[in-house]
């Protein structure tokens, strides 16, 4: 009888285990699949779930290890040599060597592949790549003309992606790319154009045994498969998600949050953001390079009250070019704009402001921006100056933004992890670089010297001293960082936000 039993359990078929699905929504197909060019924020957040760097950033945007070990610094700062990890495979099933890095260095630094990041190594970036060598196949060296502090940062860039280190077959005989091979905890599955992105778990993923940290530490893949559904529409991924046909929805507007708040079906997520919202002003208009005119419309406003009302408490008022949330924000920066009516209209007087409109472009993409905007209207009309807004769609916004023509403009700026990016987008000669706002030479020069040094102590000394000059200036109000909001069903399990507003979906799963 036993036996009879055994021989029947032998030849009964194997139950299938459940593919596992995390469904998430991305609010417009990605570009392509090759990091760092041909992209957008979508692209790189996809992508990052397919391919590493040597290095990464942490959640407190310091840089950690990745596909390196580890790494020593000679040569006066100007030779990088990076111990490899061993063990870690494509997922074609290759093992990664040294080559394998200097072959994707090259390709990065081909002007043929059009890589975001390769003017940062144009003689008038921030270094220039003098050589890339392999002494053995655990071993990269990289040698620069020149010191600089930003050599690492700019390798773990999320929109540089990640100088991701991929296999010579993602690419075809012609050079053309085909698809990323890379080494992440994620491969590439079905793209349908349009409608959704898979990546599929790679069995063979390495993984590091720190804690997640931002984009560096373990990248454990919990479920089988992440679909990137692809839906425009607020309105329909969050029928979506209280329907169960989604588990995320990452990037959140916020005025979706209070409805789902009170959903119980619903976890929210709420992180501090780096990116920067506020007003640029355009300092060589006419009537605008009067800094009398635009210290009085800073001093007009109540910047804690419009963080409150235009992101509903999760966010709070920075008037810093440096995000909160990073680590070189200190006490200086915390010193803004106090509002001050009578000396706001004192000035105005001063200047001879008769009124004259300011016309202040705004676009409705960003509701936030658009609302920041009405507000400063608003509170600028209390003190008499005359605030027009003019509504454009983005891409006209953009481009008007990236010529310099315009007067006033309510403008978000996209999260940068280093401080000296931070103040890099925003200053530089308008002459040869007019969507720069802060066209001050000594200021120039402290960033400069920002990115020449490593030593924590001078950065931060000259990081609070812009700090000090960009307050004076006014070439800029800073309202706020914003958060990164996130929408969730109550089965999913793992998932963080962080300071970069992008997704992660290692290390998360759905019960």
């Amino acid at each position: 009888m036993v036996g009879l039993t055994l021989a029947c359990l032998a030849v009964m078929p194997t139950q299938a285990v459940a593919e596992t699905v995390l469904r998430t929504r991305l609010n417009a197909d990605i570009r392509s699949t090759d990091p760092g060019t041909n992209r957008d924020a979508n692209t790189d957040g996809v992508v990052a779930h397919l391919v590493e760097g040597l290095v990464a950033f942490r959640e407190d945007t310091s840089i950690g290890p990745m596909l390196a070990e580890n790494w020593a610094v000679s040569n006066e700062g100007k030779t990088y040599t990076f111990r490899l990890r061993q063990g870690v495979k494509f997922h074609n099933g290759a093992t990664m060597t040294a080559e394998d890095v200097v072959w994707s260095f090259k390709r990065w630094l081909d002007p043929a592949t059009q890589w975001r990041c390769l003017s940062e190594f144009s003689p008038s970036g921030i270094a220039r790549i003098e050589k890339i060598e392999a002494p053995d196949a655990q071993t990269v060296a990289v040698t620069l003309d020149q010191p600089t502090a930003l050599f690492l940062p700019t390798l773990a860039r999320p929109d540089c992606g990640q100088t991701a280190v991929i296999h010579r077959d993602s690419v075809g005989a012609d050079g053309k790319w085909i698809a990323p091979i890379g080494t992440g905890p994620f491969k590439l599955g079905e793209w349908k154009r349009g409608q959704y992105i898979d990546v599929v778990r790679f069995d063979g993923y390495a993984s590091r045994s720190e804690p997640r940290s931002g984009y560096a530490g373990a990248k454990a893949a919990e479920v089988d498969r992440v679909r990137f559904n692809v839906i425009p529409d607020s309105s329909a991924a969050k029928a979506g998600l209280l329907s169960g046909s989604l588990d995320v929805i990452s990037a959140l507007g916020v005025p979706d949050l209070e409805d789902l708040k009170s959903r119980s079906e619903v976890q929210i997520s709420v992180t501090p953001a780096l990116g920067l919202t506020g007003i640029l002003f355009q300092t060589k208009d006419p009537l605008l390079k009067d800094v009398r005119i635009r210290r009085a419309i800073a001093l007009c406003l109540d910047t804690a009250e419009i963080a409150g009302v235009v992101m509903q408490g999760t966010a709070r008022a920075n008037n810093s070019a440096l995000p909160i949330g990073s680590p070189f924000y200190s006490e200086v920066q915390t010193h803004g704009y106090t509002q001050n009516i009578a000396e706001a209209k004192k000035l105005l007087v001063e200047a001879g402001y008769r009124g004259q409109p300011v016309k202040m472009i705004a676009n409705k993409r960003y509701g936030f921006v658009f609302d920041s905007a009405v507000l400063v209207q608003a509170m600028a009309q209390g003190i008499g100056i005359n605030i027009e807004i003019e509504v454009l769609d983005w891409a006209t916004q953009l481009d008007r933004y990236n010529r310099g023509d315009y007067q006033a403009m309510a403008f978000v700026y996209s999260a940068r992890l280093d401080p000296s990016l931070s103040f890099e987008m925003l200053t530089g000669p308008k002459a040869t670089q007019p969507r720069k706002i802060w066209d001050n030479p000594e200021a120039q020069e402290m960033l400069r010297q920002s990115m020449m040094t490593d030593d924590a102590a001078k950065r931060q000394a000259l990081f609070d001293e812009m700090h000090r000059r960009f307050i004076k200036d006014v070439p800029m109000i800073v309202l706020f960082n914003g958060a990164e909001l996130a929408a969730l069903r109550k089965n999913v399990r793992g998932y963080a936000g962080w300071l970069y507003p992008e997704p992660r979906f290692w290390g998360v799963s759905v019960q």
